[in-house]
């Protein structure tokens, strides 16, 4: 495998992108902006920068980094020739399913399809696919070129050849993949999203303050972050997104999320990537400041 595609140039997708090319992969980069592009390789040229000034790797790294990735705007035009496509895009099971019905048309029945799918259904994705045993989820973690863990997700049908070829591959990344099977919010989110979820409906309640909160969490459990810091490092749509999928998927009322949730998000009130949720991050993105309406 020397080839991949990956779909989507967001902070998961160009952080994917990275780390394959990092790993002397040619990286084909794909999203329907053009200014997503753009945004996502300055990111990845960022990141490079910072590895570059502690040490990490060399300027010749970066170089060769940046050179092994290449940009298409049309998924038939950026999936020719790769083994493996990794779909990185927003966490909607409509738009995550017409890329797959495009991926079915685009591709060779033999290329492996992957999708970076925090919650949703890796069966209910090859289902739409011809030979859906080729389909498989590989969660990274944010931010994908720090972190170590790749939840593998095995589909229904996915066969064990590319559960094989996909844990091989994570571990060539440097990366420590760990095979979990599909229901909704796999290991990872089906036990961190009900925390934060938790932490918020404590905010709601009243019996703590946002710092408060944050500040038990990291001192008395050994957090590095407390979890309404990490609900805006995550981006409340995307806990919102996956709350409702594994409330949807188990019908659990232990998974409804939170009032406070469904208003912030409506709100626009999204975390790091809004300037505002739990934290005000409009002079710092470190969370620092308590949003104003929490204060």
């Amino acid at each position: 495998m020397k080839t991949i595609a990956v779909i989507g140039a967001g902070t998961m997708g160009n952080g994917i992108a990275h780390t394959f090319a990092q790993s002397g992969f040619t990286v084909k980069l794909i999203d329907v902006s053009e200014k997503s592009l753009d945004k996502g390789m300055a990111t990845i040229a960022t990141n490079l920068d910072r590895m570059v000034s502690k040490g990490t790797i060399t300027e010749e790294d970066k170089a060769k980094t940046i050179t092994n990735i290449i940009t298409y705007t049309d998924i038939k035009d950026g999936v020719v020739g790769v083994d493996l496509v990794i779909e990185a895009a927003t966490e909607n099971v409509e738009l995550k399913l017409s890329i797959f019905k495009q991926l079915n048309e685009a591709c060779s029945h033999d290329t492996i399809l992957a999708t970076n799918t925090s919650s949703i259904s890796i069966t209910q994705i090859g289902a739409v696919v011809a030979h859906p045993e080729r389909v498989i989820g590989m969660h990274f973690m944010n931010p994908v070129p720090i972190m170590k863990l790749v939840e593998i997700i095995r589909g229904y049908t996915t066969s064990d050849e590319v559960t094989k070829i996909i844990m091989e591959l994570s571990q060539k990344l440097g990366k420590t993949p760990v095979e979990v099977n599909d229901y909704p919010g796999f290991v990872a989110n089906r036990i961190l999203m009900p925390m934060i979820n938790e932490a918020i409906e404590t905010l709601y309640n009243k019996v703590a303050g946002v710092y408060e909160i944050d500040t038990v969490m990291k001192l008395g459990m050994g957090h590095p972050m407390g979890p309404l810091q990490l609900a805006d490092f995550i981006g409340l749509d995307v806990c919102l997104a996956i709350l409702n999928v594994m409330y949807d998927g188990f019908k659990n009322p232990k998974y409804a999320p939170c009032p406070l949730l469904v208003n912030m998000v409506r709100a626009g009130k999204i975390g790091v990537k809004s300037g505002e949720g739990f934290y005000d991050y409009s002079e710092s993105k470190k969370a620092e400041k308590i949003a104003k309406q929490f204060v």
